[in-house]
């Protein structure tokens, strides 16, 4: 990793934000030739965590091959294990970790009392309760602060409209973390009607759990529109290859039908969307980057990756599982719906267009680690460059961009889309780089590695992008 600087702190660009400066900062990169490279990436942390919770309700010992190891895989293992299950490393072939091995958690004895930390990760914080209701005990659930305000109150309700018994830490009732999980050892289930309109989690933490329901579960969505409905598809999709039936033909509906969850060995994808900035660094160096072993199927969102970088002026294609972009003369602006955890990449590169974008259909993402929407209008702005709020997402314009400090708000996307801004515009820090590790813990290295890769070229012919 390049050394770090130190720097005096910047107040918050935009209000409601934390105050940003609590890492050491990164000089980012900056391209001095168009970049030339091939890399592979760890693998998924939604693939991996929603494999993680169905072998801990598993009906035998299950295996994960080339699973990510990163902050929020590692806390949603040892979640798991303060439940009963057993995970264990065993060799692999994977080139980023061993595989794992996982024997269930037994539900019908009765368990010590857990403490479950959930750091900042969503799929453990929405995830993990519907599993501590199913096994007797008390599982006490708290995070990092900024978890405290990320929304939790609907599987807080679900959970009691399933009888389960959630209560806050004076013993009052609880609608955001910490909050403990009353598990008698089993859930009913049956027809439950829920607003999972602040985040797709809230449906896929219930169908994940409901096949060992009593009853089964009937999920009903009422409200505004489920965000980001790839990642519940991408539920199912994972259910439905251990065995579980999940009936979803109706719009707002998910059926699961009780019974086993089947013992299963499971090779993880690598991860499309932690793929997505080093993508991006061809179209901001105007050079070509490669990524093996691209699914020719799959239900990750990253795939929408192809669509979105050839909107943007990129020349894509996939060959023989490979897939390769290559950076046009310029990037291009334009209009951008439901990009969800893509979009602060998809934002990054829209700062560096020449004309103007608008991406639509994230107001989720003010949940997330943190507003990613205030944060990326704060920090484009800090560089000079032109960006705003609306209802449901973002309005960038050209403008010329300069160095700078680019915060990260302890979000991991937050980081790398100042890392792509690094490459184009001298000058660039980003402000605890560490914060990656929550879902890709070598991403500094695999950065500068891509960078020195490659044919040299003329320093003219990049880091042109910026304005």
């Amino acid at each position: 990793m390049t050394g770090t600087t130190p720097s005096a702190a910047a107040p918050s660009h935009s209000a409601g934000l934390d105050t940003p400066d609590t890492g050491p900062h990164w000089p980012a990169p900056f391209a001095a030739r168009p970049v030339d490279a091939t890399v592979t990436v760890p693998g998924s942390k939604s693939l991996t965590n929603r494999y993680l919770v169905l072998a801990a309700l598993a009906d035998g010992p299950s295996r994960l091959r080339a699973p990510l190891h990163s902050r929020d895989s590692a806390l949603m293992i040892e979640a798991l294990r303060q439940l009963g299950a057993t995970v264990t490393e065993v060799p692999g072939d994977g080139a980023f970790g061993p595989d794992l091995e996982i024997s269930p958690i037994s539900l019908d004895y009765a368990a010590m009392d857990s403490a479950i930390d959930c750091g900042l990760a969503g799929t453990v914080m929405r995830f993990v309760p519907p599993v501590a209701a199913l096994r007797r005990g008390e599982s006490r659930f708290d995070g990092d602060p900024h978890a405290r305000k990320r929304p939790m109150g609907t599987i807080i309700e679900a959970l009691t409209g399933l009888g389960v018994a959630v209560s806050a830490p004076d013993g009052g009732t609880a609608s955001s973390l910490p909050f403990t999980v009353h598990g008698t050892g089993e859930v009913r289930g049956g027809h439950l009607v829920i607003d999972a309109s602040a985040s797709s989690q809230f449906v896929s933490a219930l169908l994940l759990a409901g096949a060992r329901f009593t009853e089964g579960l009937h999920l009903e969505h009422v409200g505004k529109p489920v965000p980001s409905l790839d990642h519940i598809n991408m539920t199912v999709a994972v259910l439905r290859g251990v065995g579980v039936a999940v009936d979803d033909s109706v719009p707002n509906h998910w059926v699961v039908s009780p019974g086993p969850i089947r013992a299963f060995d499971q090779r993880i994808e690598q991860d499309l969307s932690n793929a997505g900035p080093f993508l991006a660094a061809a179209l901001a160096t105007r050079g070509t980057v490669r990524i093996p072993n691209w699914p020719a199927e799959t239900t990750q969102v990253g795939d929408l990756w192809r669509g979105i970088l050839t909107a943007m002026g990129a020349d894509v294609s996939v060959e023989r599982g490979t897939l390769t972009v290559t950076g046009g003369p310029q990037i291009k602006g334009g209009a951008f719906d439901e990009t969800s955890e893509l979009a602060p990449t998809v934002a990054a590169l829209c700062a560096l267009a020449a004309g103007p974008s608008r991406l639509t259909g994230i107001a989720h993402l003010r949940g997330h680690e943190t507003d990613r929407l205030a944060a990326l209008v704060a920090e484009i702005t800090r560089l000079g460059g032109d960006a705003e709020e609306t209802a449901d997402g973002l309005i960038i314009r050209p403008a010329t961009l300069h160095g700078g400090v680019v915060h990260s708000y302890a979000d991991h996307r937050m980081a790398t889309a100042g890392a792509i801004l690094g490459l184009a515009v001298p000058g660039v820090e980003v402000e605890d780089i560490a914060t990656t590790a929550k879902t890709m813990p070598d991403f500094p290295q695999l950065w500068e590695a891509m960078l020195a890769q490659g044919p040299a070229a003329d320093e003219d012919t990049a880091g042109g992008t910026q304005h």
